[in-house]
């Protein structure tokens, strides 16, 4: 039983009363406790008319992305009357975030209401509980009811940029391969095929030609089974916001998107995720019927208050290929000391590996940089933004100097120029 704002007026409002008894009435005084009396007995009798919760059902989806909106609704018994004033209110964990007020007020005529929850962070989470209160029909008292749900709720990876981008990827994949047929370019031996001009004079087969008295050339078609791994910092300075999503989370949206390409090229893929330590590793796998698979995995690389170790993390990645493999790096650098660890640790890669650095561009800094100043901290801001933009330039062109190649986009464009970089990479034959 909890006392209304009413009630607590009710009650309050004899103060004033028993002041103007006792001034004027010194001998009176025990009508002030009249008043006492009287609110208390309609508070109890509020209390007893108030009635019982309805019954309640919370329904909602098992799972939602990051960033996006989970609607909850929850539906009252529609039989018998609602009682006065009903609110309700939901409980979750840290990952969900209520978009507007929480505590919902019913109509005495509605019987389901739906409640969104903003999904601020990936991992497990759940609609833990939910509160319902009423008052009596004097609305002076609450009554409230806890009722545990135990909802369970996983936040995965964005994947709308697999959903929207895969087909035209997927297109543009298709008109490289054909190109390299046609060509004659490649890797892997398709046929032999009448030289026609216009065709690579290398692709002719001298031997097969002198033996059949007119000129063959090989065909060739695109290597499949290539090795595809997707290493991603989760950080400290990759769980820093970009435009509300933490780097880490566009880092998995991307790593998604290109692993959903390959696998439909029919190249193996893996993903492993590391920061002080490793954390995930799901080792090759083949066919689309696995990328479910990735999707999982991806939700469950935590977000981490660690300072990344590239050594430990790139190295056990290493001890574990045994070919050749495209490794593609989603990382952050702020600083040249981390940096030049950093590049240590990689340079043990280029001997055997083909390295890809995926960084995502830090467009507040280039605002900041690019702002015009209005005051003193302005100049100040401006000139640290610019500096701070100029060793990342440095570490970027060090790295191409190291033979490592580098992806620098938008947030929201990084996806797709992971991708386009992938098929230049089969293009060319460097896988």
């Amino acid at each position: 039983m909890i006392p209304t704002r009413r009630g607590v007026l009710l009650m309050a409002a004899g103060a004033p009363l028993g002041l103007l008894v006792g001034i004027f009435a010194p001998a009176l005084w025990y009508l002030g406790l009249v008043w006492i009396l009287v609110a208390l007995t309609l508070i109890m009798l509020d209390w007893l008319m108030a009635g019982r919760a309805p019954a309640t059902e919370v329904t909602c989806p098992g799972a939602v992305e990051v960033g996006q909106v989970l609607s909850v609704t929850v539906t009252l018994d529609p039989e018998g009357a609602l009682p006065a004033g009903t609110e309700i209110a939901l409980g979750t964990g840290r990952k969900l975030v209520p978009v507007a007020d929480n505590r919902v007020a019913l109509r005495p005529d509605q019987r389901q209401v739906a409640i969104a929850f903003s999904a601020a962070r990936r991992g497990r989470d759940a609609i833990e509980r939910l509160w319902i209160r009423w008052t009596g029909p004097m609305g002076l008292v609450w009554q409230q009811r806890e009722i545990a749900t135990d909802r369970p709720v996983m936040i995965t990876p964005d994947i709308r940029s697999v959903r929207e981008g895969a087909s035209v990827m997927l297109r543009e994949s298709q008109m490289a391969e054909m190109a390299r047929i046609d060509r004659g370019e490649g890797s892997e031996f398709e046929a032999l095929t009448e030289w026609r001009s216009g065709m690579e004079r290398r692709s002719i087969d001298w031997r097969h030609s002198a033996r059949h008295l007119k000129l063959l050339a090989r065909e060739f078609r695109i290597e499949r089974n290539n090795n595809i791994v997707f290493a991603i910092d989760s950080g400290r300075v990759m769980c820093e916001p970009v435009d509300g999503l933490p780097r880490v989370d566009r880092a998995i949206s991307a790593a998604l998107l290109a692993a959903y390409s390959a696998l439909r090229l029919g190249d193996r893929v893996a993903l492993f995720g590391y920061d002080s330590r490793p954390r995930i590793s799901s080792g090759l796998v083949s066919s689309v019927q696995a990328f479910p698979l990735m999707q999982r995995l991806a939700a469950e690389l935590d977000y981490s208050i660690a300072e990344t170790n590239h050594t430990l993390g790139l190295a056990t990645l290493a001890g574990s290929l045994n070919r050749r493999s495209l490794i593609v790096v989603f990382t952050e650098f702020t600083d040249q000391t981390g940096a030049e660890l950093m590049m240590r640790a990689v340079a043990n890669l280029t001997g055997t590996h083909l390295v890809l650095f995926v960084v995502l561009r830090d467009a507040e800094l280039e605002d900041m940089a690019e702002a015009e100043p209005q005051s003193v901290d302005d100049v100040a801001l401006a000139v640290t933004a610019a500096a701070l933009l100029r060793e990342r330039r440095l570490v970027i062109s060090r790295l191409r100097h190291l033979g490592i190649h580098v992806v620098e986009a938008r947030y929201n464009e990084v996806g797709h120029a992971l991708v386009r970089q992938y098929l230049e990479f089969k293009r060319r034959n460097l896988l």
